[in-house]
């Protein structure tokens, strides 16, 4: 595993219903809440004992089906691609949750087990109540139109390899410890992104090694390196990260549980971006240099420029797609779009 010195700013003395989100959200910067959700009763659980956690999460399961995955001994809990990159390394099935904590159960202790993991899931769907004692307080007036999804995270020993979320976040880590290791989004390059799919959660990924990164087939990474940052959580503290910032995920107990809060700050009607990096492959990418870089000016004018000033010498009867966006708008733009694309 390669050494970093960064580490990831810390806020000590920050209660959960006093997170300063308008502070988090300007700065843009991740930043550990120390000890903020230490007062929930999962994390006193887990503090107890992994099996006092787990009695507890079963307390609120109603039966539903959750996905489990298994990971060999030999990988080390790294979810990632097979040899060839034809596949994935992992099984992924139906299951229910409470014989897979049996799983988890039988190999506390022991250094070889197979990696299990159950990936985000819906915390009041599949957990009834937990979150009316297990709950960040969400007092920013930007939650008012962008309620977060709230999901938990089980499993023991696994490693999220590198990849970014289109939301910001909020990532509570209760029982067990956790290492998250983060890059801004302009490393992208130097993180080597593999396949647009399949992908083994949801999410381009690294195709970097991090226990043990070959700088010859990836040197750029040795650049990334540099501008990374580590932050080590403990039972109890949250981390803040930014939309769009890249994070490698090390859960590093025999037993872990993380809530996350993802949320956006954009109306609901509003498309996701990479929708348009798709559509940007099939009708940017291979036209010629020249061509490019006369899109990019006009990119940079209408969509990443100042939004007003496109149609601010317009009168606002001709301004058409170029006035503010509403919801009304958008479904118009969207209509128009899908017209196109099925021509």
């Amino acid at each position: 595993m390669v050494e970093i010195e960064r580490k990831t700013r810390v806020l000590e003395g920050t209660s959960a219903d006093a997170i300063p989100f308008e502070r988090l959200m300007r700065e843009e910067r991740p930043t550990i809440l120390k000890g903020v959700a230490r007062d929930w009763p999962l994390t006193r659980k887990g503090i107890e004992s992994p099996e006092a956690a787990m009695d507890y999460i079963s307390g609120f399961y109603q039966g539903r089906p959750v996905v489990g995955y298994t990971c060999a001994p030999s990988l080390n809990g790294r979810y990632f691609y097979n040899e060839d990159i034809s596949g994935l390394n992992f099984q992924r099935e139906r299951v229910q949750l409470d014989k897979f904590l049996d799983l988890i159960r039988s190999e506390f202790g022991h250094p070889g087990a197979p990696s299990y993991y159950i990936g985000s899931t819906d915390a009041d769907l599949y957990f009834p109540g937990f979150r009316k004692d297990n709950d960040l307080i969400l007092n920013d007036p930007m939650f008012d139109l962008n309620p977060p999804i709230v999901s938990l995270w089980l499993g023991n020993r696994t490693t999220a390899t590198a990849h970014y979320d289109m939301s910001n976040n909020i990532a509570c880590c209760i029982v067990g410890k956790r290492r998250f290791t983060l890059f801004p989004p302009e490393q992208v390059a130097n993180l080597y992104p593999g396949p647009l799919e399949p992908t083994p959660g949801g999410q381009v990924v690294s195709m970097v090694d991090f226990q043990n990164p070959d700088f010859e087939k990836h040197p750029r990474f040795n650049g990334a390196l540099e501008a990374a940052e580590v932050a080590e959580l403990e039972p109890g503290d949250a981390l803040f990260y930014p939309a769009l910032w890249w994070h490698h995920v090390e859960a590093l107990s025999d037993f872990n549980t993380l809530v996350n809060y993802w949320w956006n700050t954009s109306p609901a009607y509003i498309d996701t971006p990479q929708n348009t990096l798709l559509h940007g492959l099939l009708s940017l990418r291979d036209r010629p240099d020249q061509e490019k870089r006369a899109w990019k000016a006009l990119f940079d004018y209408y969509v990443f420029g100042p939004a007003e000033l496109p149609g601010a010498h317009l009168p606002d009867h001709a301004k058409g797609d170029l006035g503010p966006m509403d919801e009304a708008r958008a479904r118009r733009l969207r209509a128009k779009l899908l017209q196109r694309l099925n021509r």
